[in-house]
C-alpha cells in the first residue's frame, strides 16, 4: 500500500471544451455550475493551486432566466475614482445592453480572488445568440 499523495503537474492537465445553452436557466444556478468546470473541481484529478479547468462557452446570454424582482432590485456599482464618479446599473439595464457581461460577473464573482481565478475566468467564452467561433475545438454539451 502506497501512502504517497499523488500531486498534478502542469504538463499532465487535459482540457476539455463544454457548451452550455443558458436559455430559461437561472443566472447563479448557470454561474455555479461554470464556475464549477472552470476551477475543475468536477475532475478527480483537482489540485487547488493549479488551473486544471476546462474551458466553456456559454450560449444565449441574453435569454437567461431572473426573476422580475431582482431585474429592477439587483445593482451594479462601480467608481471612477473621481469626485461623483459613482455609477450604477440595474440587472435589467445591463441585460439590455451587454448580455454577456452579466454572466460573466455573476462567474466571476464565485472563483477565487487570485491570479489563478483570473486565469480560470479566461477560459470562459460567451455568447449573446446561438453561434460561436470554436467548432474546431469540437465542445461537449455540460452535463
Amino acid at each position: 500500500m502506497s501512502t504517497k499523495t499523488y500531486s498534478l503537474r502542469e504538463g499532465e492537465i487535459d482540457r476539455q471544451w463544454f457548451v452550455v445553452d443558458a436559455t430559461d436557466q437561472t443566472l447563479g444556478r448557470l454561474a455555479s455550475r461554470v464556475a464549477r468546470v472552470l476551477e475543475g473541481k468536477h475532475k478527480p484529478t483537482f489540485t487547488p493551486n493549479l488551473d486544471s479547468g476546462d474551458h466553456v462557452i456559454v450560449l444565449n446570454a441574453k435569454r437567461i432566466a431572473v426573476s422580475r424582482d431582482k431585474l429592477e432590485s439587483k445593482v451594479y456599482v462601480r467608481h471612477s475614482g473621481y469626485p461623483q464618479g459613482l455609477r450604477e446599473e440595474t440587472l435589467g439595464h445591463l441585460l439590455e445592453r451587454r448580455p454577456e457581461e452579466v454572466v460573466r460577473r455573476a462567474v466571476k464573482g464565485m472563483l477565487p480572488r487570485t491570479r489563478l481565478g483570473a486565469q480560470q475566468l479566461r477560459k470562459l467564452k460567451i455568447y449573446a445568440g446561438a453561434d460561436h467561433p470554436h467548432q474546431a475545438q469540437r465542445p461537449e454539451p455540460l452535463a
